[in-house]
């Protein structure tokens, strides 16, 4: 009941302010917005993650990005790519930019591995260690690719992943950026 009250509130809050179109940068509340949202409440409003916008920006060359030199692996958060099927938008994005070469880790899009935002670390740290959490598996199937950089597009990822990038020792090795970053970074 909270969860509708809160979902009706915040879409006659949008109404109220003519939002036609809202972008998240969390795979999380695009999810939440673009398919809980309609089960409890009249939406009315376009729901997109960021990626989608960045891409289509990039595809009507209203954002070029110079030659960025860089070997990047990309990891698909859970709820932007099992949930809600969006794969292709990140790596569109990290190929636009000239010098980018993108590896696959071997586990990727629909097979890709959770970074155990959702407490999935919490539940194996007590159940069986610290070295088989998720996020440090993760970071060690991204530095196994060879790639300078570990692109993500969630916050929670990004948090996760810098945390284990610490613990294995590897913040020489590999940079963790949100695919934002690598993109401002290349204009």
């Amino acid at each position: 009941e909270l969860f509708r009250m809160l979902a009706e509130k915040n879409v006659r809050k949008f109404k109220e302010l003519g939002v036609k179109k809202v972008v998240t940068l969390s795979p999380h509340a695009y999810n939440t917005m673009r398919n809980n949202y309609p089960l409890v409440s009249n939406t009315y409003f376009e729901v997109y993650h960021y990626t989608q916008l960045l891409r289509g920006l990039l595809q009507a060359n209203k954002i070029k990005p110079p030659r960025h030199n860089a070997k990047v692996t990309y990891h698909d958060p859970c709820f932007l790519g099992r949930y809600n099927q969006i794969y292709d938008e990140p790596r569109e994005i990290l190929q636009s930019i000239l010098g980018i070469e993108l590896v696959e880790m071997e586990r990727s899009r629909e097979n890709s591995f959770c970074c155990g935002g959702g407490s999935g670390n919490f539940v194996t740290d007590l159940l069986a260690g610290s070295e088989e959490s998720p996020s440090r598996i993760r970071v060690r199937e991204a530095y196994e690719t060879g790639a300078d950089i570990l692109a993500v597009a969630c916050p929670s990822c990004m948090i996760m992943l810098q945390d284990a990038i610490k613990v294995e020792d590897l913040e020489d090795k590999l940079t963790i950026k949100d695919i934002s970053q690598v993109v401002s970074e290349s204009l």
